[in-house]
């Protein structure tokens, strides 16, 4: 039996997952959670084969889980189901140590497979994605995209100094840079851009 923790912040959306997989035979969903940080402490508890997490939830991303499991050598592997088909985001997914990352717009069977691939070692991406994801890349680094998210919700340049403890000149360059790279007019369009494209 492949073992499985499921990770989705809507909970109709958590329960159809869970009564879907449960019918295949291979496959026994041993825990289910509706946060990342939740599903991370699952996984240490339970040991699962595979978590199988959204992007977007609170507390901690699904990006972010696997980066937790990653650090810790976990021998549960990551499966990203999310309604984002964005290049970026499968690239940082992938980075992260996601082990695949499909849509949920797949159907129902292709997941069953993906699933048991990525409990087997393999990868299991979507194709259409993966072709995407390798023509464009992402231009950001790991700062300019923490101050570009930051300007990206509002906040100002003295209020990102102060979160991410930078000089506010420091802040400055690095959202000068960022909208430069994205070939925006200002920080509110390269925040929208770079979200779009999944960079954020």
């Amino acid at each position: 039996m492949i073992r499985i923790v499921v990770a989705e912040d809507q909970q109709m959306v958590l329960g159809a997952l869970a009564a879907l997989l449960s019918l295949e035979p291979d496959l026994e969903i041993v825990g289910q959670a509706e946060n990342g940080h939740s599903a991370l402490e699952l996984c240490r508890e339970l040991q699962p084969d595979i978590v199988l997490t959204d992007i977007e939830m609170p507390e901690m991303t699904g990006l972010e889980l696997a980066a937790e499991l990653k650090a810790a050598s976990s021998k549960t592997r990551v499966l990203i189901l999310t309604t984002f088909a964005r290049p970026g985001y499968l690239r940082r997914a992938l980075e992260h140590g996601a082990s695949g990352y499909m849509l949920k717009a797949s159907p129902a069977d292709q997941l069953a497979k993906a699933i048991r691939r990525v409990a087997a070692g393999g990868r299991a991406v979507d194709p259409e994605l993966a072709m995407e994801a390798w023509t464009e890349m992402d231009p950001l680094t790991d700062r300019e995209r923490q101050v570009l998210k930051l300007a990206g919700e509002g906040y100002t340049s003295s209020q990102i100094s102060d979160q991410l403890h930078l000089a506010v000149g420091t802040v400055r360059n690095y959202l000068s840079e960022a909208i430069s790279k994205i070939g925006a007019q200002n920080r509110t369009e390269a925040a929208r851009i770079a979200h779009h494209k999944g960079w954020l």
